[in-house]
């Protein structure tokens, strides 16, 4: 096997997916009753939470009402205006202050589980009132003490804790869908039309 797939197997074998899926869980509900999800990352971090927000507020593998998803990276008129009056750390703690409420979620991906501005985001989630989980790397990191929960993945590199992240965001999403199922909101999505 080659070793960066050696390496893959090995860190999914090691990572708590049981954890994750008790998140989708909680937000299935919890979503549905109208609260929202917030998440944030950078670089290639921001790709997976950009995806994670795209299946919430689209679909994954069922059909069920949208969920409010938002990765707090994507409006780049707010990113650039924060960035520019209060400095880069401070670009998703004052989107969440802005638009977050009480039961809302957030999720946090990094896989230092250092990164400042996100780690910003996670204190301004326990001041709010907002559960926060983080996916981050192997620890120990700032993120661990700052979550409600976090998994960390245990791989040397970074490229492997994103593959392992973009699986947990699979396994998120299809537990939503199964709460979903199980409460009577979705149904069967038939093999169609633009699906990637």
């Amino acid at each position: 096997m080659h070793t960066h797939l050696r390496e893959l197997d090995e860190a999914l074998h090691g990572t708590d997916v049981d954890r994750v899926e008790r998140w989708a869980r909680i937000a299935g509900p919890a979503l549905a009753a109208g609260h929202r999800l917030f998440a944030c990352g950078n670089g290639g971090s921001a790709a997976e939470v950009q995806h994670l927000t795209a299946e919430l507020t689209g679909r994954f593998e069922t059909e069920r009402p949208p969920m409010s998803a938002l990765a707090l990276h994507a409006d780049s008129s707010s990113v650039t205006a924060i960035a520019n009056d209060y400095g880069y750390q401070q670009v998703y703690a004052r989107q969440l202050r802005a638009h977050a409420r009480h039961g809302d979620l957030l999720v946090c991906m990094s896989t230092s589980g250092n990164s400042e501005n996100v780690v910003e985001a996670a204190k301004a989630a326990r001041e709010l009132g907002v559960l926060s989980w983080s996916l981050t790397g192997p620890g120990p990191c700032s993120l661990e003490s700052l979550s409600d929960d976090t998994v960390a993945v245990p791989a040397g590199s970074t490229s492997t804790v994103q593959e392992v992240h973009l699986a947990l965001v699979h396994v998120f999403c299809a537990g939503v869908d199964r709460w979903s199922e199980r409460s009577g909101t979705a149904r069967a999505v038939p093999e169609q039309r633009g699906r990637t």
